[in-house]
């Protein structure tokens, strides 16, 4: 299993930000990187510096988000569509997405119900439940 660091998504990222502004050539896995960040330019400046980027701290009390984790977010969302892993997740983002006619908006509010995934399964000391997420992102189109 692919375990990257905080350090390694924080060069990972920033690296494509770079490559994204000097024209460069990306990965398959840059490019879906490179439009999410594209997404959000409020964090061009987390991006721009590699080492500060690594020293960075991110807490609640700071009122903001973490870029990288936001980022990450993203990707790992759309590399779930692209699997449709869990099953059924691919439907649920294009069916969010078309309610709110924005993917962006409709992966802000698959990030609430990833985000409490990872939670849940940090606090019980489980593996993750796809199915209750999948569920969460689906219950999210009635609200």
């Amino acid at each position: 299993m692919f375990a990257p660091t905080q350090h390694d998504v924080r060069r990972f990222f920033c690296e494509v930000h770079r490559k994204r502004l000097a024209g460069e050539p990306l990965e398959a896995i840059e490019a879906i990187a490179a439009g999410w960040i594209a997404e959000h330019p409020e964090y061009d400046a987390d991006l721009a510096d590699v080492e500060a980027a690594l020293e960075a701290v991110y807490t609640v009390e700071d009122g903001r988000t973490n870029p990288f984790l936001h980022l990450a977010m993203h990707l790992t969302i759309s590399e779930q569509v692209s699997i449709d892993q869990p099953r059924g997740i691919r439907a649920a983002i294009e069916r969010l997405a078309a309610r709110h006619g924005s993917l962006h908006t409709a992966h802000h509010e698959a990030m609430e119900c990833l985000g409490e995934m990872v939670w849940a399964s940090q606090r019980s000391g489980r593996p993750p439940d796809g199915l209750a997420y999948l569920e969460a992102v689906r219950r999210s189109m009635s609200k």
